[in-house]
Parts: C-alpha cells; structure tokens; sequence
C-alpha cells in the first residue's frame, strides 16, 4: 500500500450527513423502475447479492426483486444481519455458493456486494472461482487503509474482529481482483467510505462506474442499478467493459478525470 492510500482520511462530516439521500435514491429507483426495465433480459443464470455491515437481505430486496423480474434467479445471502466476518461466516457463504450453483444445474453464479457484502463477493469469487461467472461491487472499500471509513468502528464492535486484520480473511490481499470479470461501482460523493478505496486498478477483466450518489443508496441508485443489469446481461465468456458513450456519458461520468 502506498503512503499516500494509507494516509486517505474518511468522508467529511458533511458527506456523511447527505447520506439521507439514500431515501430520495429509493423513490427515484421506484419512479424510474419501468425505464429500468428497458435494459437486456437476464439469461436466467444465478445471482448471489450480499447485504452491507449491520443490513440484511431486506436491504438488498429491491435489486433483487428487479433481478428477478429482468430473468435473473436472485437470491439472498440468507445469513441475517451482516455483522462482519465472524467464526463461521466464511464457511456458510462457501456452503451457500456451492449450494446454489448445484440448485441450478451447475451454472456460474454473479456475486453483487453492498459495501462490506462486495468485499466478501470480490474475495469468496477468488476462493471459488469455477463457480462464479463474474463480481459486482457497490461502494466497497477494497483498496488503501481500513480505516478511511465512517465505519470501521461499527465493524469493530460489531464483528468482534480488528479491522486492520482484514486482509487475513478469506483469500489474502482485498486489492487483488479476483480472477474472473469485474466490476467496481462507487460515488466520490459516499459519505461512508473515501471514494479512492473503492477503485480498481483497472485491467483487461476489471474496470470501475462512477455514479454520483451516496453509499446508503448504492443498492438501488437507478444508475447503480442499470450498470448492475447491463454487465450481469453479458453473454458468459464474452464480457466487456461498461459503454459510457451517448447519453450514458451525463450520467456515469469518467472516473479517471483529476
């Protein structure tokens, strides 16, 4: 990690407090749902979403009600609350991975994560990577230090874990992508995690979507949501990076810009 990752500081104050947003971001994603469902048709193939810290699979009910109705099998993490990588949570998203992929006759599986769900998307995708067809993360801090959050210290009190021990879970170092495509979809306006922890260095299968709205929100931000649908719409073996161009370019702007 670099000098300049490690020292990133966490969102302001005033970054936190916009998180309200999130409200305003669920009834626009309510609004615009029938726009949204203009996006390809899912092939049917599975779909694994992971909760954030403290949420549950009702926070992710509304993506994964949309999946569903685009063709997509979506499913829960099935585990309650995500209250960090306690003993034993590893193994159960393991058992839940391979449990679903035997449910539907071997096919992949797409993992999406919410914020500390994309990291345990980006890392179990690693363990298991014949299994999974490709990442989708949501504001996931995977990169810099562990402390350039408004949260760490939830996570610490409520996984019982230290949180610079992080990179000892699952399969090593967080900033390694996993071996499969993926994708990385962040706001430099979260006001939970510093938006440069959630930032991919970019390679042929691994690319980042700016969009302009909260971390709280990401789950069901419209634009999060169709870039989630447009890359789990890509045909398995044949992915390719997020097109920008044309009106998309108003609404996901270029994140390498200074």
């Amino acid at each position: 990690m670099t000098a300049a990752a490690q020292a990133l500081s966490p969102p302001s104050r005033t970054l936190l407090l916009l998180e309200g947003r999130a409200v305003q971001e669920l009834g626009a994603f309510i609004l615009l749902r029938p726009w949204l469902a203009a996006t390809p048709r899912g092939d049917g193939h599975p779909v694994l979403v992971f909760p954030g810290l403290l949420a549950s699979d009702l926070s992710t009910r509304p993506l994964r009600s949309f999946l569903k109705n685009q063709g997509y099998a979506a499913h829960g993490w099935d585990q309650g609350r995500n209250l960090g990588l306690r003993p034993g949570v590893e193994r159960l998203m393991m058992e839940r991975i391979e449990e679903l992929y035997d449910r539907h006759g071997g096919r992949k599986l797409s993992l999406v994560g919410w914020s500390l769900g994309g990291i345990y998307a980006r890392q179990l995708a690693k363990r298991l990577p014949d299994k999974v067809r490709l990442v989708i993360s949501l504001g996931s801090p995977f990169t810099g230090s562990p402390k350039a959050t408004n949260a760490w210290r939830v996570y610490e009190f409520a996984s019982g874990q230290r949180v610079d021990d992080r990179d000892n879970h699952i399969a090593g170092a967080l900033a390694d992508p996993p071996p499969v495509p993926t994708t990385s979809i962040f706001s430099r306006s979260d006001g939970i995690c510093a938006w440069q922890t959630c930032v991919n260095e970019e390679r042929d299968e691994v690319e980042n979507i700016e969009v302009y709205g909260s971390h709280c929100g990401l789950g069901h931000h419209p634009a999060a949501v169709y870039a989630i649908a447009d890359r789990l719409a890509q045909p398995e073996g044949r992915w390719k990076k997020f097109d920008r161009s044309g009106w998309k370019s108003v609404v996901y702007p270029d994140w390498r810009r200074g």
